[in-house]
């Protein structure tokens, strides 16, 4: 099992769409799924590219109603390449022999390759070595070359690429009934005799882009002469390259793609800049070298290595790769935020959603400066957020549960069940708790970078922005003396409402609500940390007086929480008086009940009926804060918090969870480590191959969850590497499991790079280099000063 290597040794047409999304190349700039470059879309082949930021809002009228939704956009495919003898038929694997198939995703080297040798059915033996690649140096360029040798034949041959601006959003089955087509084209031009170019527009975004290919086919060096014939009609334009073929002899053609768009900085218009790249651009080896190059870069400050399973240490690495294919240091240059899938795909519309929270603290520790980006993205549409509020009633700002353009929200408003096939609303847009993971992601970047500018301009503007808007969410109740927010929808997601209430939303859902109590209690520590000249800005640009200071402090204090007893916390008022859920009766109905709402819905039953969680809710609190952490949020509400509590109410919400989320696993596994370590890991294990081997059945071939991918990686970090994150010191603590002998890496802790590996019996800490001489590094119990070039080594053997 290569550690850098994902490979397939068959052709599997029925896998062809997973091995698709596995197999995808990014840069941050744009994705290109992992399709076969000889085909268009078909049963087996799904050839997508897309754009960081490109979306496009379409209307379709569905149940009587014109539904508008905004998709991340399919763009041209420029992988078309392919091949026929003159006479023959253009190459389908579907329809040849096949001798031999080797695929291979190269994670050190950000390449795929297809190896393959066909006969085709006139007996003709052809073999081909592809490579490809999509620039990581070079943000614009993409390219494909192949090595051919025709076996056993000789004669004129046809080699045929194009680029086709007549495809679709057709990736997710059930999104099929809705508008799809979202180009218009513009242009095509053949240029420079084995030059074409391609231009689109989105048709309500407006964006345009142009693809410019370069075609060049040589033999030991020089290029072969060709006859070359073009066609072209809205949308598409190809070039044929016609010469006779030898025997035995090897041809190596090579296609450079330029990409651009009238939303990319410092170009006058986007035709001109691909055209420009195609004329200058060297070959596909000049390409690669510089590939390589930028990827050793990248692994050096990324890689986590793990020693001791070497399947973990491959999928470890298959996560980070796909995490930097869709953000990377590119994506600083773009107003872009994440989408959950990735660029991998087109489920959940491309939109993005809360996941930064599980996806942030990788790149904190790594690439901080891409997650300050990320925030600018959440900057941005403050605006909107703020729009969005007032419109409601409140004040502040309220980030939208799924985002793409330009923040408005855009969760959809109903959604088709696959399951029964009924168009069903979707009120999960009342998922507010978004609002507050926004304001998590701002505080602990700022704990890890020490970025004191962001927090003061960027961060803190966001983060008042979100308290204000809580304050005004919260609801004064006299009986109770508390606070209460109502009218919302928990991580859960199965619960949306009440059993037989038409109204949507649910009272006091305690992970909302105690997040809200953070918010505001440390809305009122930053504002004592940024300087006082931006603090009197912020309270007069936002209106915020002392008669809201008041309101704050006393929400913070008094915000209500619900309980069920022994310390469990309901996971909202009135979730105790549902009816349990017969989980044995439908494990032995279904094979999977991962998605137990449509299952429920096909039957004429809610979820809201039932004790029954998608994912982790509760649990939520537990994975995000420390165990001091969250003792001093709930006592400070006035509540009593015990170390016990945290067992029982782990056990309680296993048993009533389907984890109809591939993050679920990722809390799971976190919340049980202290306390049941071979659930830890098997729902680690679960984590780490849940997209490799698409253990939801179908989801991933519509792209990778990114949440989990990257979650994965902060599940090593903090909990088996045992890193805490906090203002005084980086501290370092691990719990490695059994199943792994060593994890090392290098982070980037307030501007200080530092190497840590640990073992079962021992920790080993290098000081590399920092802005300042000095780093604190806490080890157990105890803060050591570390100096530039510094090595250190500690014992975790009990001492004697």
């Amino acid at each position: 099992m290569a550690p850098f290597r994902i490979t397939y040794n068959e052709w599997k047409p029925e896998e062809q769409k997973l091995r698709e999304a596995l197999c995808t190349l990014g840069n941050g700039y744009i994705g290109s799924r992992g399709a076969a470059e000889e085909n268009s879309n078909n049963s087996f082949n799904y050839p997508g590219t897309y754009l960081a930021g490109g979306y496009n809002r379409a209307k379709t009228k569905i149940a009587d109603r014109n539904i508008e939704n905004e998709d991340l956009v399919n763009f041209p495919n420029w992988l078309c390449l392919s091949f026929r003898p003159e006479g023959g038929e253009w190459l389908n694997l579907e329809n040849v022999e096949i001798l031999e198939y080797r695929q291979v995703l190269d994670m050190k080297k950000g390449t795929l390759e297809r190896i393959f040798k066909i006969k085709d059915p006139d007996g003709r033996i052809t073999s081909i070595h592809s490579r490809r690649l999509v620039s990581m140096k070079d943000m614009h360029l993409a390219a494909i070359q192949w090595h051919f040798t025709p076996q056993n034949w000789s004669g004129n041959l046809e080699i045929r690429t194009a680029l086709d601006g007549t495809v679709k959003n057709d990736n997710v089955a059930r999104y099929k009934e809705l508008e799809g087509h979202h180009l218009d084209p513009v242009n095509t031009e053949v240029f420079n005799q084995n030059s074409m170019l391609l231009q689109v527009q989105t048709k309500q975004s407006k964006i345009i882009m142009a693809q410019a290919a370069r075609t060049q086919i040589y033999s030991r060096q020089k290029i072969v002469k060709s006859d070359i014939t073009s066609h072209q009609k809205d949308g598409y334009i190809e070039q044929v390259f016609h010469f006779p073929a030898k025997e035995g002899k090897k041809y190596v053609v090579e296609k450079i793609v330029a990409i651009y768009t009238n939303r990319d900085r410092a170009i006058t218009e986007p035709s001109l800049e691909a055209c420009n790249d195609i004329s200058r651009v060297k070959r596909f080896k000049h390409l690669l070298n510089r590939q390589e190059e930028i990827y050793r870069f990248l692994w050096h400050r990324s890689d986590i290595g793990i020693i001791g399973s070497k399947k973990i240490q491959q999928l470890a690495r298959l996560h980070i790769f796909h995490s930097l294919q869709t953000i990377s240091p590119n994506t600083i240059s773009l107003d872009a935020g994440v989408p959950s899938r990735g660029l991998h795909g087109e489920a959940y519309r491309g939109h993005i959603f809360w996941d930064e929270l599980y996806i942030y603290p990788f790149l904190n520790l790594r690439f901080p400066e891409i997650t300050r980006s990320l925030l600018m993205y959440r900057y941005y549409r403050l605006d909107e957020a703020r729009y969005a509020a007032t419109q409601k009633g409140y004040k502040g700002a309220m980030f939208p549960w799924q985002s793409g353009s330009n923040g408005r929200e855009e969760s959809q408003i109903i959604h088709l069940n696959p399951e029964s096939g009924n168009w069903i609303p979707d009120n999960t847009h009342l998922q507010r708790h978004v609002n507050s993971a926004i304001a998590f992601n701002i505080w602990n970047y700022y704990v890890a970078s020490d970025d004191k500018l962001f927090l003061s301009y960027f961060g803190a503007e966001m983060f008042l922005s979100i308290a204000l808007f809580w304050a005004s969410k919260a609801k004064y109740n006299e009986e109770r003396d508390r606070y209460e927010i109502h009218g919302v929808v928990g991580p859960d997601e199965y619960h949306t409402s009440y059993p037989d209430s038409e109204e949507q939303g649910l009272k006091n859902n305690a992970y909302t609500n105690i997040m809200a109590a953070w918010v505001l209690q440390k809305a009122l520590e930053i504002l004592e940390l940024i300087e006082k000249s931006r603090k009197r800005e912020l309270l007069r640009v936002l209106g915020i007086d002392d008669a809201e200071f008041s309101l704050w402090q006393d929400i913070s204090k008094k915000m209500y929480v619900p309980f069920i007893k022994d310390g469990i916390i309901n996971q909202f008022e009135g979730y105790e008086k549902l009816q349990e859920f017969p989980w044995k009766d439908y494990q032995n109905k279904y094979d999977d009940i991962q998605r137990l709402d449509r299952i429920l819905e096909k039957e004429g039953d809610t979820p809201n009926n039932y004790k029954a969680s998608k994912q982790a809710d509760v649990l939520m609190l537990f994975y995000l804060f420390t165990q001091e952490e969250l003792k001093n949020i709930l006592e400070n509400l006035g509540y009593e918090f015990q170390e016990e509590m945290i067992n029982r109410n782990i056990e309680y919400y296993s048993e009533r969870t389907s984890h109809g989320s591939t993050l679920s696993r990722l809390v799971f596994s976190w919340i049980q480590s202290k306390y049941d370590k071979a659930k830890s890991w098997k729902n680690f294990e679960t984590l780490i191959i849940s997209d490799f081997e698409d253990i939801q059945g179908g989801t991933t071939p519509e792209g990778i969850h990114l949440g989990a991918m990257a979650g994965s990686l902060d599940l090593i970090q903090r909990n088996f590497a045992g890193l805490a994150v906090c203002d005084d010191a980086l501290w370092i603590n691990p719990s490695v499991p059994d199943g792994i002998k060593q994890i090392s890496m290098r982070i980037n802790y307030k501007k200080h790079w530092i190497y840590v590996s640990v073992q079962h019996e021992k920790i080993k800490i290098s000081f590399e280099e920092g802005w300042s001489n000095e780093v604190n590094i806490g080890v157990l119990n105890k803060i050591y000063k570390f100096k530039i070039g510094e090595v250190r080594e500690f014992s975790l053997l009990p001492q004697s």
